[in-house]
């Protein structure tokens, strides 16, 4: 297979292990060019095959259309093309000279909103396209909310159909300042404006012609250049213990390491960490990683530790430098978005998981549920159905060593489960969201799951 248009230079080993990772998220009410957004940054940037080109082209011919729509290159379902929506998460993978990509083309129907909060949970960026027709509208609102509330540290106000408005400066100028206000008044920390239109690729990959009184980056610019924070300094360094290995072989008679994933921050040789939730603390004795010795490791790096002391440190454990270890606590409060179809109740028996890290768990109660179209508090709703977000507080069985989810979107995040058949539930984040409800008072339902 052979892309369409072949790059100057093709991309070397070298030069994609040396760029940065951007990922980042699309949304948008229904019909505001999501997906033909997602496409045309693919195809101008080349970053599709020749097959892929022709496949969109004859589906588009099938359904009379007489240029190729390019929202089909991420419209992958079989409901999606008929209905010409998004409706579930398409990630698509890509590099340019300067980057590397994950991009997840969210739906933008109410209903699938739990859907947006997937794909936006790791984003570092997400674009939030708007019709220049309609301007900020319930659903553009919902969608900043959301990206608030999941901390994603950059937003793109993509004022798209330009072309249908006669780019007209003042249209866009009017639609960014309103949705410019809104979003930092919910804490977003950084928006940046850019008025497009993905169907004819006006600032997308290219610049326009037609937008002369715009002197910003174009999208694709704007993803390679915004800056993505790796700072290990400021970061809490957490290792989810995965995997106990002890070899017992000749070899390596007495090997004992703990594997994991960092899930941020570094760990170095000879320093002092705790083991959570136990509250053991020892040094580390040595790093493996690749099955190479080092000494020092960082997120996002698959690691080995080698303890110094031989301490029960088991699946489930997190290693944190003992300077910076996060409290542990079996009461969590939380803002949550439930994901499932069966609601969440006061009183619902869960199994919590954290990091990698299952507990039994109990709901104590719902405080309130959020209405993301004017941030009000609905109080002491008694459920959550799928798509609502809202206040919980949860007594667990064990207790868990937990950061906030404005320290650390790794270890400050979790996921409710049904224990009867492993469904996840709901996505939850600790600590305060940007509209607290003020501190309800708990009432028990133990129903047997006393802790």
């Amino acid at each position: 297979m052979t892309s369409t248009t072949e790059p100057a230079e093709p991309l070397s080993v070298e030069q994609l292990t040396a760029t940065t990772l951007l990922r980042f998220a699309t949304a948008g009410s229904v019909d505001d060019g999501k997906s033909t957004l997602v496409g045309r940054l693919l195809h101008d940037s080349k970053s599709i095959l020749t097959d892929q080109l022709e496949a969109v082209e004859h589906a588009s011919r099938n359904r009379g259309q007489d240029t190729p729509d390019l929202a089909l290159l991420t419209d992958g379902l079989r409901a999606e093309r008929e209905q010409g929506i998004t409706i579930d998460v398409a990630y698509r993978y890509f590099a340019t000279a300067r980057r590397r990509f994950i991009l997840a083309d969210t739906p933008g129907h109410v209903q699938y909103t739990r859907n947006m909060v997937t794909g936006a949970s790791t984003a570092d960026l997400a674009v939030v396209l708007v019709d220049a027709r309609n301007g900020v509208i319930e659903q553009t609102r919902r969608h900043a909310a959301v990206a608030a509330l999941l901390r994603v540290p950059h937003v793109v106000l993509a004022v798209n159909k330009m072309d249908l408005v006669e780019y007209k400066e003042s249209v866009f100028a009017a639609i960014a300042e309103e949705f410019t206000a809104y979003a930092s008044e919910l804490g977003v920390p950084e928006i940046t404006a850019i008025p497009i239109s993905a169907l004819a690729g006006d600032n997308v990959v290219d610049a326009s012609a037609n937008m002369d009184w715009y002197g910003g980056p174009t999208v694709l610019e704007h993803l390679e250049t915004v800056p993505v924070s790796h700072d290990l300094a400021h970061c809490h360094a957490r290792l989810p213990v995965q995997y106990v290995i002890r070899p017992q072989t000749a070899e390596h008679p007495d090997y004992r390491g703990y594997a994991g994933q960092i899930a941020a921050g570094s760990f170095r040789v000879g320093e002092s960490v705790t083991v959570l939730p136990s509250g053991r603390t020892t040094k580390v004795a040595g790093i493996d990683l690749l099955g190479k010795p080092v000494d020092i490791a960082w997120t996002p790096q698959s690691v080995t530790l080698l303890l110094e002391d031989n301490i029960d440190v088991s699946r489930g454990d997190l290693l944190v430098p003992s300077k910076d270890a996060p409290p542990t606590t079996q009461d969590v409060e939380a803002t949550v978005c439930h994901v499932a179809d069966e609601p969440l109740t006061v009183g619902h028996r869960v199994l919590l998981k954290h990091g990698t890290r299952t507990v039994k768990a109990i709901v104590k109660d719902i405080p309130s549920r959020l209405t993301l179209d004017d941030l009000s508090l609905h109080p002491h709703p008694g459920r959550l159905v799928a798509n609502d977000i809202g206040r919980v507080k949860i007594r667990t069985a064990e207790p868990l060593p937990l950061d906030s989810y404005a320290d650390s979107r790794r270890t400050g995040a979790f996921i409710l489960i049904d224990p009867a058949d492993g469904t996840t539930l709901t996505a939850g984040m600790v600590g305060e969201s940007f509209a607290a409800p003020q501190p309800v008072k708990d009432e028990s339902d133990d129903d047997g799951w006393d802790f």
